[in-house]
């Protein structure tokens, strides 16, 4: 068998493959999430229609990346996989019934007259339990996860603690004004004034929430270590925050401008993805943050190797897959009811 560890890094490799599988699955499935969270907020029945079918085509493909991001992190590091899945138990059965209610809420919705607001509710409840869920395992994760002998010693609601709320509050807000920028995008008329106006709202309230994530953040890891993030991740997280600025003040502008409808899209992404790489740098060299690094988490070698064969073949067919679903269903979504993809 074919075995790169003579000229290959493998466990840092899939370190990065699994990150970018899941910033990727935040970038991709955050704008129907967060468009789920707005959905009974919109203006009428007419403008709900319009913001579902803009996501129809999209959602089942967009969490392709999570399932990559979870099989890969039990194929490539089946320790760290071992030592999260028991803290994480709660939230990630939350999250998919969230997640089943919502799809099932796609295809019912289309059909339903008489009990069409039980599936708007569900569409609701399904994408604000899953983004909650996501953000604060995210928090939790963050925070550390308890070990002894190489096993999750911590409790059943361990992940549940101020910092995973302020997250899964972040990732909420995050992910409501990425479905506020994608409503922009696809919608017009009375959807996209109303997109618009909440998008304004949402972005002042990401800004304040962020400031005081990473203030804690900064704060958990002086607890951890007794100096705060490391010189290295200092001096890189710097950039990160200029980024971040800049990229805010530039998204103010394009919402407050209102002439164009898709830059508040793509930066809105730029937000994530700079927010993401942040969130990265804070937690290197960790796959358990303080407890198991990527190296000692890592599978063998001979299944690294044997997996990134396969990785190598599935993960160009995924980009093309999502490339040409955004290429044909480009342009703004219709208001008529029923249609179906």
């Amino acid at each position: 068998m074919l075995n790169f560890e003579n000229f290959l890094n493998l466990p840092l490799i899939w370190y990065g493959l699994i990150a970018t599988a899941f910033l990727v699955y935040a970038l991709l499935d955050g704008f129907d999430l967060g468009m789920g969270i707005l959905f009974p907020f919109a203006p009428s029945g007419t403008c709900r229609d319009q913001m579902m079918h803009s996501a129809a085509p999209f959602w089942d493909g967009n969490e392709t990346w999570l399932v990559l991001g979870g099989g890969g992190l039990f194929a490539a590091f089946p320790l760290a996989y071992a030592v999260l899945m028991p803290a994480f138990y709660v939230p990630v059965i939350i999250m998919l019934l969230g997640l089943i209610f919502r799809g099932v809420s796609f295809e019912f919705r289309f059909k339903a007259e008489r009990f069409r607001w039980v599936w708007d509710l569900f569409f609701h409840l399904g994408s604000l339990s899953a983004a909650l869920m996501q953000g604060m395992m995210l928090g939790a994760l963050i925070q550390g996860v308890a070990v002894e002998g190489r096993q999750f010693s911590g409790g059943l609601f361990d992940w549940v603690s101020p910092f995973s709320v302020m997250t899964g509050m972040v990732l909420m807000i995050g992910y409501s004004l990425l479905g506020a920028a994608w409503t922009i995008l696809k919608t017009d008329g009375r959807t996209r004034a109303w997109a618009r106006k909440v998008a304004r709202i949402l972005v002042w309230m990401l800004a304040a929430f962020m400031v005081l994530g990473a203030i804690a953040l900064f704060m958990i890891h002086e607890k951890r270590h007794g100096a705060g993030l490391n010189p290295m991740a200092i001096y890189l997280i710097q950039p990160v925050l200029i980024l971040l600025l800049i990229l805010f003040v530039l998204l103010w502008r394009e919402l407050a401008a209102g002439n164009r409808d898709q830059g508040p899209f793509f930066l809105t992404w730029g937000i994530f993805l700079i927010s993401g790489i942040g969130i990265i740098i804070s937690m290197w060299p960790w796959v358990v943050p303080f407890e198991i690094t990527y190296p000692n988490a890592a599978a063998t070698p001979c299944s690294q190797s044997f997996l990134l064969l396969g990785i190598g073949f599935l993960l160009p067919v995924i980009l093309a897959y999502t490339g040409y679903c955004f290429w044909v269903f480009r342009g703004k979504a219709s208001g008529k009811r029923h249609a179906t993809y």
